[in-house]
């Protein structure tokens, strides 16, 4: 077992750690997805061969994760959410845990910390987090209770009625464990406070508010006492550490609930911020808020990126933001001042009775936005001429009218690029001999809308209420992100679809806080549409009188963006500069390109890596199932595998005994009919 190199002392992740190992997610501290390692390089990455696999053998999921790598040992997570530990030269299995609470969805990896002796994988499964001895993976009882932490404790919310799961690891920051995690998007959500747990002992060392509480910065951009009542504006893409400064960068998602904000007046501070704090006491530096008062469910996607750019003829530290609606923002890190200026544009107030919507948005005016903003008739699928017709008579249903125009009531309403991207949460890779940013996006359309909440108290009434904000009001759902519930009938049991609605399953949160007969007559009326009539469910008065309808990916009839590509790209981006150095489509659809119809793109979840070898690596395509090297300087294509299931993860890039391995997590998640899933670590290297 490899753990044997001398104690470190006590590590910052990112600062001491050899440059031949991955010991974070995002590759280090600052989140910059860069390798110095260039044993792989241009001239050879053609010859890179598979140097192990390990099947995880734990069913299919979505776990979205990227790997670590310490010392030469290997540390991910399964479909199901064990965790394990693997030699990372030959993908030996040298332990494994297992928490015993069934899990699947997004868990985006693990943390390790060391000090002397002490060396810990701190783990998330669900809304728990466990510390484990890195050697053994036997949990270390002196952390939290019997070695595990609640994190829906301490959040000023009945604990046990609370939906909380932490999907993307927190960040070390000395000997402080940084965590947001992700929250329902729809009341009751508890709030997102990020805080800081001492990774000795599991105890609360320091706790921020993102919703604030009376006499705290940012309280009169709520109703009164808002912080009593609503919640998320919590931090669910990750987290970047500037060790030197002291400071970490945290962005926030939006406020609950996500699209009809009547409860909610006011900008809502901090929900759809990028906040810096002071890493060891929680303390506001500053903030800045992209998106007034939320509706859109326009938050912050991924993790930021620490970077050093040329500005006004200096170096300067800054930290770099990117968008689901396809831009990126740079801030000098210590400041808050923006690298390139933000403007400030009026927007139309929404329509929907009892919504207030911000009067401004601000956007940046460098770099141009890396998706397309406004979907208009010329930009439709002409795929064929009868697709190009359907889309042509749908389009012309729709309210197409850019950025940040409020939903219409019983009318859809387009949202491009989509609710997954633009950017989405593998984040973007740093280079910082080029000061080239690489960022991959989704260029999708995607539509919705509002529509009055006036059923009576039914199961159908707690359905709509609870469950169509993502499944929809027919239940279809937008797979394979969010599957359709057709399904289930004569698949499930009244009694194994309420265990789901009580526990969460992928993506979809817990709602323990319904009463047993809510959850008895959702399940009914989801199993067979029998809509049974309830007397003391959730009072009408309490629920908003606008709900939203669901997520709708414009697709054409046979199951293909109904736009014209590229559905996915992949960007290089001049930060010091603002312009592009290039961009490519990412992705294809195999049997699409089989008919000549070749580098549509694709959507595609999942970031890239770059390395000092000249390379940049990715997979994340949902329907190829490719991995792919490109040229880092032009975006040539210089090397691809096709993996068993798609890569829809962020790759690592780590060295063991002198030779140098890329690995990635193999799943399919996101292929939906389009392809198989399952769960799959492959590393390649070139031959001995």
């Amino acid at each position: 077992m490899r753990l044997a190199p001398p104690a470190l002392g006590l590590v910052c992740v990112g600062a001491l750690f050899a440059q031949t190992d991955w010991p974070a997610y995002g590759g280090d501290s600052h989140q910059t997805r860069y390798s110095n390692l260039k044993q792989i390089d241009r001239s050879n990455v053609s010859k890179l061969e598979v140097a192990w696999q390990y099947d995880t053998a734990d069913g299919t999921g979505d776990p979205q994760t990227q790997p670590i790598v310490v010392h030469g040992v290997l540390y991910g997570v399964t479909p199901r959410h064990k965790i394990f530990a693997l030699d990372a030269a030959s993908g030996k299995e040298l332990w494994r845990f297992d928490s015993g609470t069934p899990q699947r969805g997004a868990n985006r990896g693990v943390v390790y910390w060391e000090s002397g002796e002490d060396r810990r994988i701190l783990a998330g499964v669900k809304d728990h987090i466990y510390a484990l001895d890195a050697r053994t993976g036997k949990v270390i009882p002196t952390f939290g209770v019997e070695g595990a932490i609640d994190l829906r404790e301490g959040l000023g919310r009945d604990a046990a009625k609370q939906s909380y799961v932490l999907t993307t690891p927190g960040i070390i920051y000395k000997d402080l464990l940084i965590v947001g995690g992700r929250l329902p998007e729809a009341l009751p959500s508890p709030p997102g406070d990020i805080r800081a747990f001492d990774v000795r002992t599991g105890k609360v060392r320091w706790q921020f508010h993102t919703i604030p509480h009376p006499g705290e910065f940012g309280y009169k951009t709520w109703p009164q006492n808002a912080w009593n009542y609503t919640g998320s504006a919590n931090n669910w893409p990750g987290m970047a550490v500037d060790l030197e400064r002291g400071i970490v960068f945290a962005p926030t998602g939006s406020a609950a609930t996500d699209f009809y904000g009547a409860d909610r007046t006011g900008d809502n501070l901090f929900s759809d911020s990028l906040l810096a704090l002071n890493a060891a006491t929680g303390e506001r530096i500053w903030h800045f808020q992209a998106v007034h008062h939320d509706i859109w469910d326009r938050d912050f996607p991924s993790p930021p990126t620490l970077v050093r750019v040329m500005h006004g003829g200096k170096a300067v530290d800054a930290v770099a933001q990117t968008t689901k609606q396809g831009w990126v923002y740079l801030f000098e890190r210590a400041t808050g001042k923006p690298l390139f200026p933000i403007r400030e544009s009026k927007y139309p107030a929404s329509a929907a009775p009892g919504e207030i919507t911000a009067k401004k948005q601000p956007l940046p005016t460098r770099p141009a936005p890396f998706a397309r903003q406004r979907l208009t008739e010329d930009m439709l699928s002409n795929r064929t001429p009868e697709v190009h017709a359907w889309a042509l008579d749908k389009f012309r249903t729709f309210l197409s009218a850019g950025q940040f125009i409020p939903f219409a009531v019983d009318k859809e309403t387009v949202i491009f690029p989509g609710f997954d991207g633009g950017a989405e949460w593998g984040g973007s890779a740093y280079d910082p001999a080029t000061g080239l940013l690489y960022v991959n996006a989704n260029d999708v359309a995607w539509t919705s809308s509002l529509a009055a909440n006036t059923a009576p108290n039914s199961g159908r009434q707690v359905y709509l209420t609870n469950c169509a904000v993502c499944h929809g009001d027919a239940m279809a759902g937008a797979p394979p992100s969010i599957p359709s519930l057709a399904a289930l009938r004569g698949q499930r049991t009244e009694a194994q679809v309420a265990a789901v609605v009580r526990t969460g399953a992928g993506r979809m949160p817990s709602y323990p806080n319904l009463k047993a007969e809510d959850v008895a007559a959702l399940a009914k009326y989801v199993l067979s549409g029998e809509d049974k009539e309830l007397q003391s469910s959730a009072d009408a008065a309490s629920r908003p009188k606008y709900r939203f309808t669901g997520y709708h990916k414009f697709l054409d009839p046979d199951g293909y963006p109904a736009v014209a590509p590229p559905w996915g790209t992949l960007n290089a981006i001049n930060l010091s500069t603002g312009e592009y150095a290039w961009k490519i489509p990412l992705g294809e659809y195999p049997d699409l390109a089989a008919k000549g119809m070749k580098d549509t793109g694709s959507e595609n979840y999942g970031g890239p890596v770059v390395t000092a070898g000249g390379l940049v690596f990715i997979a994340a395509t949902n329907f190829d199932r490719k991995f792919r090297a490109f040229d880092k300087a032009t975006g040539k294509l210089l090397w691809e595998t096709t993996l068993p299931f798609a890569g829809n993860a962020t790759p690592a890039v780590y060295s063991v005994d002198g030779r140098q391995y890329v690995v990635v997590h193999a799943n399919g998640g996101k292929s939906g009919k389009f392809g198989p899933q399952g769960g799959m670590y492959i590393a390649f290297a070139l031959p001995k």
